[in-house]
């Protein structure tokens, strides 16, 4: 997922150069959509790690 969030991240940089704004805004959206969820994900994996593999399993 957060290569996903990189990759739009970049197209956005291109689009932007290149003068396309709304191409830019939208791949830029994704992009922090895509971050926020991979960063969510991630909490929640440290969190059961954190609180050991049992509390999965109760």
């Amino acid at each position: 997922m957060l290569k996903w969030a990189l990759i739009f991240a970049l197209i956005s940089i291109v689009a932007g150069v290149l003068g396309f704004g709304g191409v830019a805004a939208g791949a830029a959206g994704i992009a922090k959509v895509l971050f926020v969820l991979f960063l969510v994900a991630f909490l929640v994996v440290v969190a059961m790690i954190l609180m050991g593999v049992n509390a999965i399993k109760k």
